[in-house]
């Protein structure tokens, strides 16, 4: 511990911060909700601060980690994601930076869950129709019918973490499971769900047999009722399996005219403007949308359509926002507590110092 560690906060985090305090770091925060200026952060970090804490609405590069030469020494990101934070420049620069990963899987894969049923369901309209006292008589298909969930077939796109947590919801509806990774397949993870499915079959838990099975991305898009993405953003060139714009104009078409896609992992995976199209010409019956190409949403996006609203949820990058999961101060449980844990491992040294071995360091290759 030292009294000499000064840190900038760019959000108020909570109570994580005191765990700082209490170790004698002296911690200032960004006070205003809104995203500060990048000129600010730049002179907070020219001023001599020791580390970084960062959102995924905070542009991280070359010019941050310059102003920060000498003195800096980790960026702690309060996200799972780190598209904002450019990996080469920080790595040039020989500055760690941190991630929030796994604490909130299981509140995201809940969230997209959720997003099915409001969209099968037909959620947003079904209340439109009561606020709006349009409601007027019961009649057993007028003025609309949704569908289920339990029994359909879902493609999940992308099987990490918060993909595998899905699968095990999905698993408790008595659905069908396509999977899709452009780049790991879990067989072992495959497997084990397969004979839970077995076994609730077996036991009479659920009336119909149901399975679970890698198959191609096109296989994934034509075979579903329902497609969930949870895949990483890599663009051309940083692998040969790039996932930028994986949704657009010629994929989309694959989509039954009967199916549902929600995606809660990075906004730029889809093309906006083809899924605008997608859906006010009926290629596919309906999107919900939490993640976008550019945050907020713009006032113009396309997906603003009103022909479209009754088929588009559009969510403000609201799937992590548990009060645990965004908030505790216990590095297992909450992003607070594993983003401040992030930083004290680099600062402090832990791991022996090794870089390396700090768990929530993105860019150990650079060390």
């Amino acid at each position: 511990m030292s009294d000499s560690f000064r840190i900038f906060a760019t959000c108020d985090i909570g109570d994580a911060l005191n765990l700082l305090r209490e170790r004698g770091y002296q911690v200032e925060v960004y006070a205003d909700p809104k995203a500060p200026p990048k000129s600010l952060i730049v002179e907070r970090v020219r001023s001599g601060i020791d580390g970084l804490i960062t959102t995924l609405r905070d542009q991280i590069d070359a010019e941050i980690f310059e102003a920060g030469k000498g003195t800096l020494k980790v960026v702690a990101q309060i996200a799972v994601g780190f598209d904002n934070i450019n990996r080469a420049d920080a790595n040039r620069y020989k500055i760690p930076f941190t991630h929030t990963a796994d604490v909130l899987t299981e509140a995201t894969a809940e969230f997209a869950f959720f997003m099915l049923g409001t969209l099968a369901r037909r959620m947003w309209p079904a209340e439109h129709l009561a606020r709006d006292n349009r409601w007027g008589y019961w009649h057993p298909y007028l003025p609309f019918l949704g569908d289920e969930v339990t029994g359909k077939t879902i493609a999940i796109v992308g099987t990490g973490r918060i993909g595998l947590a899905m699968i095990k919801k999905c698993a408790g509806f008595d659905m069908n499971i396509l999977c899709y990774d452009p780049a790991y397949q879990n067989h072992e993870y495959v497997k084990a769900i397969q004979e839970t499915m077995d076994l609730r079959h077996s036991r009479g838990i659920q009336k119909e047999k149901t399975w679970i099975k890698y198959v191609t991305f096109e296989e994934s898009l034509a075979q579903a009722d329902f497609v969930s993405v949870h895949v990483p953003l890599v663009r051309e060139g940083e692998s040969a399996t790039p996932t930028y714009h994986l949704f657009n104009e010629r994929t989309l078409r694959q989509m039954r005219s009967s199916s549902f896609l929600v995606n809660t992992s990075r906004g730029p995976v889809i093309d906006e403007n083809a899924l605008a199209k997608a859906l006010k010409e009926n290629w596919i019956a309906g999107a919900a949308l939490d993640v976008y190409e550019r945050e907020p949403l713009q006032a113009d996006s396309p997906l603003r359509d009103p022909a479209i609203e009754d088929r588009c949820r559009l969510m403000p990058h609201f799937a992590s926002a548990a009060k645990i999961t965004r908030l505790s101060a216990d590095p297992d449980k909450g992003m607070a507590g594993r983003c401040v844990q992030g930083l004290i491992d680099v600062l402090e040294k832990n791991y022996g110092g090794d870089v390396k071995k700090m768990p929530y360091v993105v860019n150990k290759e650079g060390f």
